[in-house]
């Protein structure tokens, strides 16, 4: 996969909404986090639009993950979001789950809450 190593423009732009959520751009601190049952369902255009550009991208199909953001929530606790096992192009526009990844179940579950609170806001601001 590709990794984005800086931060651009529109990552600043969605943050600034979202003032505590950020990314983590260090890979020692997502080492170690893994899948605790915790899914949410959005596309990939609110996932950028929450989250900023992916952390690693590969779009076609040929992994088990196309797409993968390592975030922090707001307590500062990594967590990752990403696709598993779709082996395909995934669309900007079409709903999928999406995984929770942290380094155990209540940080994944506070991630996820964070994270749905986020992408009520756009799509209620979409309306």
């Amino acid at each position: 996969m590709n990794v984005n190593n800086q931060q651009n423009t529109t990552t600043t732009k969605h943050l600034n909404k979202n003032k505590h959520m950020k990314p983590n751009l260090n890979s020692d601190r997502i080492n170690g986090t893994s899948f605790y049952g915790q899914i949410i369902s959005a596309t990939v255009e609110e996932l950028r639009k929450v989250l900023g550009e992916p952390s690693a991208e590969q779009n076609d199909g040929s992994d088990k993950v196309n797409f993968e953001w390592w975030m922090e929530n707001d307590e500062g606790d990594p967590f990752t979001v990403y696709d598993w096992k779709e082996y395909r192009t995934i669309s900007e526009y079409e709903i999928i789950e999406w995984h929770i990844g942290a380094h155990n179940e209540l940080k994944a579950i506070t991630s996820k809450l964070e994270l749905q609170a986020q992408l009520v806001k756009i799509q209620v601001s979409d309306l």
